[in-house]
């Protein structure tokens, strides 16, 4: 039998962000009439009146957090199994795919911060908060996860899952504790549709989780969701 192939993770990675922007510029510019007309369910945080920095910073990871806690506690197994149809997923596989996509975008965040610093660019920076957090959670758009980051079903309950998302995000926690606003606005990177910062990176992955929370709520507002 062959070895399995190893997985390249940076073109994984690269390939999640890329994903990851579209959806962005889709919901903010060019998918704009389309967004419009879908029917969709969104259950992201707020978006800030002005970008305010750390603090909107953390308290978006703990309302991305709460607001999948409050969409999945409780459900029963069957519950957590169901599947709207044999091509769609379950809220199983959405919480593992949360999970693994959280720890990937963290490294990919992380990264973004290892490159030098470069203010004299924030003016080249055009994209705002509410934009990062509109297109990511906007569900109106749909892409196909790569299969290192789709869910096989392995949690037994909700709280297994949360427990393993809370575990990472406090990994998150701790290194955004050392990186004051001003440094993460400093990191600069050039992406296939725009400059963004090291904040926005950190957007990312907790906008992440509002937009597959939104999917959650999609499957239990299916018509044959066990009751």
């Amino acid at each position: 039998m062959f070895p399995k192939k190893p997985v390249n993770f940076p073109n994984l990675i690269k390939n999640v962000m890329k994903k990851i922007l579209i959806l962005f510029l889709l919901a903010s510019g060019m998918g704009e009439v389309y967004a419009q007309e879908a029917k969709q369910v969104s259950v992201a945080a707020t978006a800030p009146a002005k970008e305010n920095g750390e603090a909107f910073l953390n308290d978006y990871f703990m309302q991305t957090y709460a607001g999948l806690e409050k969409s999945v506690s409780g459900l029963t197994s069957e519950q957590l199994n169901f599947k709207p149809a044999a091509d769609k997923w379950s809220i199983n596989e959405c919480l593992e795919h949360i999970v693994l996509t959280e720890k990937m975008l963290f490294e990919e965040a992380k990264k973004t911060m290892e490159a030098p610093a470069s203010p004299k660019r924030r003016k080249d920076v055009k994209v705002r908060d509410e934009e990062i957090i509109k297109g990511i959670s906007d569900r109106s758009h749909k892409f196909k996860a790569p299969a290192e980051l789709t869910g096989k079903g392995k949690y037994g309950d909700a709280a297994q899952a949360l427990a393993e998302l809370e575990q990472s995000r406090k990994s998150v926690s701790s290194y955004l504790s050392t990186h004051p606003v001003t440094d993460l606005r400093n990191h600069i990177s050039d992406t296939p549709f725009g400059v963004n910062d090291g904040y926005h990176a950190f957007l990312y992955i907790a906008g992440h989780t509002a937009r597959h929370t939104g999917q959650i709520e999609e499957i239990k507002a299916s018509p044959n969701f066990p009751k």
